[in-house]
């Protein structure tokens, strides 16, 4: 058992280009996280998976007032979340829901993106992902231009075959 947790634990040791700080010999369950770019599998996520892990000595989390439509509740309540990365200097601000505990979790969600971009740049997976999306957009735009533009040429083939058949007659 020992013997193929470590072989398995060898093969999975360098990942799309992010090393992962691992005891060859140590199961992957009782190894400690080290401080560090260490990744985890994104759970709810299958497209994202390489995302950094946050350690929360490194999060400075306030609690502020939101803004925004919501009138006397959102005036009287804390209830926007706003993390700062201290060894990067991000900040993220998330003010998405009524609920604290969401928002908690929302916030870290955004925090780990934006970690990735800022770990990884243009190799970073919301990125690929973004850039993938603008390119399938852009394609869509263009066939349906093209579209539009055989609908007008046939259009006008139409009304140019019908218009000498009038004169004649």
């Amino acid at each position: 058992m020992l013997l193929l947790v470590t072989h398995i634990s060898r093969m999975f040791s360098v990942t799309r280009g992010v090393f992962w700080r691992a005891a060859p010999r140590l199961s992957p369950l009782l190894r400690p996280t080290p401080p560090g770019l260490t990744c985890v599998s994104s759970v709810g996520k299958k497209d994202l998976v390489d995302f950094p892990v946050l350690i929360e000595d490194e999060l400075e989390e306030q609690f502020v007032r939101g803004s925004g439509p919501g009138g006397q509740a959102t005036n009287k309540t804390s209830n926007c979340v706003v993390l700062k990365h201290i060894p990067t200097g991000i900040v993220v601000k998330c003010h998405q829901t009524r609920s604290v505990d969401t928002n908690r979790k929302r916030a870290r969600e955004i925090m780990r993106e934006k970690l990735d971009v800022a770990y990884k740049g243009e190799l970073s997976e919301v990125l690929v992902k973004k850039k993938e999306s603008v390119l399938k957009k852009d394609e869509k735009r263009r066939r349906v231009n093209e579209n539009l533009e055989r609908k007008r040429q046939f259009k006008e083939s139409l009304s140019a075959d019908s218009k000498p058949e009038n004169d004649t007659a």
